[in-house]
């Protein structure tokens, strides 16, 4: 029990979920007045294109002409023309990605670290094998053109996802949700929202199965409400991915 007179300090009370819901949507309303105060808000600065040649691994000289002959070909059924994607279809956008996590996940799927049987297929075929294949590949993505409408939410998580992304997420995604080539950390923009939504709730199973035990603890605590928000926030962020 508390001594009379004494308070308890609101960072030792319970986490319980509606608290946290009412902590998130203060700064949401917070982080809203800040942005009309001082301008654009942060989610709404402007990026700049990655440039894949730079980051060319083990030597590997980027062909992105390659690549797109080869996207085309064995990729584009599912991927969509330029990897733009069909939300309806269940399959990520990766027109914009990042270089570095696109060869990381194409190498993943290649080597069964991540799951995935039409991936597993697809990335079995000679002329896909190799790190020079997943090199082009990711190099004609990293600079394909991004979608102009990806798939939104319906809006009513809104300022709850923001929030909840701007505590918990922004130190490694960033405030723009670009990601880096530290790790890497992919881009969580130009994405359809069902394919956001739909990771945030199988990555917890470690269907990647290098995923961060910690980052899978993370989103299993997320509520429906906050997940939801996420990715409705998420599927907003719009335009080229930033250079790091």
């Amino acid at each position: 029990m508390t001594p009379a007179g004494a308070t308890t300090s609101l960072a030792s009370r319970p986490a319980t979920p509606e608290r946290r819901r009412v902590l998130l949507r203060t700064i949401a309303v917070t982080a809203a007045a800040l942005g009309s105060a001082f301008g654009a808000p942060l989610s709404h600065t402007r990026a700049e294109s990655t440039d894949p040649s730079a980051q060319t691994p083990l030597g590997a000289k980027a062909d992105a002409g390659r690549g797109q002959v080869l996207f085309d070909q064995y990729c584009a059924r599912c991927h969509g023309a330029g990897g733009s994607a069909d939300a309806r279809h269940g399959v990520p956008v990766l027109a914009g990605q990042r270089f570095g996590y696109l060869v990381q996940q194409l190498s993943a799927l290649s080597d069964g670290e991540r799951d995935g049987a039409s991936m597993h297929r697809a990335l079995s075929t000679a002329e896909l094998t190799g790190i020079q294949a997943r090199t082009d590949v990711a190099a004609y993505l990293a600079g394909a053109r991004v979608p102009a409408n990806p798939q939104r939410g319906d809006g009513s998580h809104l300022p709850l996802g923001e929030a909840t992304f701007r505590v918990l997420c922004v130190s490694c995604h960033h405030e723009d949700a670009g990601g880096d080539d530290d790790g890497p950390v992919p881009s969580l923009r130009n994405q359809h929202y069902a394919y956001l939504l739909s990771q945030m709730r199988r990555i917890p199973g470690l269907h990647r199965h290098g995923i961060d035990e910690n980052f899978a603890a993370l989103l299993r605590s997320l509520d429906r409400d906050e997940a939801a928000g996420i990715a409705d926030y998420l599927s907003r962020q719009r335009g080229p991915t930033p250079r790091r």
